[in-house]
């Protein structure tokens, strides 16, 4: 286990990411969400990751389901805030936002602090629970002034009155990120496709910034959304379509890692997990097998030659 800052917060080394049971790309029925979630409790992962934005709720709403099976004192979970949903009136999907769930809702964008307020308590009803460990603010890229004006301090207050025990942010860009690190008081930022085997930009702002103040850093996308973890003609990268000189990257290095004796899944996790700030490395695994695939992958043994070679060949940068 691994403690968020100075919150008192433990998570495991390897979390569980929520979005894919909240039907991300593809429509998932109740109990193979169930299913992912009890495979995910028995190979040992205690921390879930998930937000209003995952299904329109649906995400929320299976996770707290789900674990009502085991001990609230045994497991970690946080939601995220800035997006609040209302009750919408048309008909249609939400394809369009990733999540094949009907459009019942909309999000509305919200950093004051009445909106972080509200979307918690929206969050912890369709949760069922009494508390959540931790509230990240939610890709404010867009909305930046109100959410360190205003969204940050709401959550600063709800971590005061004991409501969450620790708060940060989470999106997919290092130079916000950065800015809470330095210029707040959060205890864990929540960094997605942003330091992995393709893309290790967090490695020049984020995570010296985030080792030297102390703050911890939870690792999402680290297949950056399924390139490293199936890296084919149609996979996608940070969500779409993979460019062509990133899939043949991925291609030269898994052909590595099969030379190697072990496989670009693997390798992808261990590179994540190496790094001194990141506390948890975040996976979104969308059925049982997913969750044994991905437990299999974090504890196998990377070959210290393949590291060499990636280096050696250019597919990797030389260490720092």
């Amino acid at each position: 286990m691994s403690r968020l800052g100075r919150s008192g917060v433990d998570v495991t080394p390897l979390g569980f990411g929520a979005a894919p049971i909240g039907n991300l790309f593809t429509s998932l029925d109740d109990e193979q969400a169930h299913e992912a979630v009890r495979a995910a409790w028995q190979r040992g992962l205690r921390y879930f990751d998930t937000a209003p934005h995952y299904g329109l709720g649906l995400s929320e709403r299976r996770l707290g389901a789900a674990l009502r099976a085991y001990d609230r004192t045994r497991y970690t979970v946080s939601t995220k805030v800035g997006r609040r949903l209302e009750p919408a009136g048309g008909t249609g999907d939400d394809l369009a936002n990733g999540f094949a769930v009907p459009a019942a809702h909309r999000r509305v964008w919200d950093f004051s602090a009445d909106g972080v307020r509200r979307s918690l308590e929206a969050s912890l009803d369709r949760l069922g629970l009494d508390r959540v460990d931790v509230v990240y603010l939610h890709d404010p890229d867009d909305h930046a002034e109100q959410a360190f004006r205003e969204g940050y301090p709401a959550l600063e207050k709800l971590r005061g009155e004991g409501m969450v025990r620790a708060i940060g942010a989470g999106m997919n860009q290092t130079e916000m990120l950065t800015r809470f690190v330095r210029d707040t008081d959060v205890d864990v930022v929540l960094c997605a496709g942003r330091y992995t085997l393709l893309d290790q930009s967090a490695a020049a702002d984020l995570l010296p910034a985030a080792a030297e103040r102390g703050v911890s850093v939870v690792l999402g996308g680290v297949f950056n959304s399924g390139l490293l973890a199936d890296p084919r003609p149609d996979a996608t990268y940070d969500y779409g379509r993979a460019p062509a000189e990133l899939l043949e990257r991925a291609v030269l290095m898994q052909a590595v890692a099969e030379r190697h004796g072990t496989t670009l899944r693997a390798a992808a996790l261990a590179f994540c997990a190496a790094h001194p700030a990141v506390a948890c490395v975040l996976t979104g695994p969308r059925s049982a097998a997913e969750v044994h695939d991905c437990a299999e992958q974090f504890a196998a043994h990377v070959p210290d030659g393949f590291w060499r070679e990636l280096r050696e060949t250019g597919l990797l940068s030389p260490e720092p």
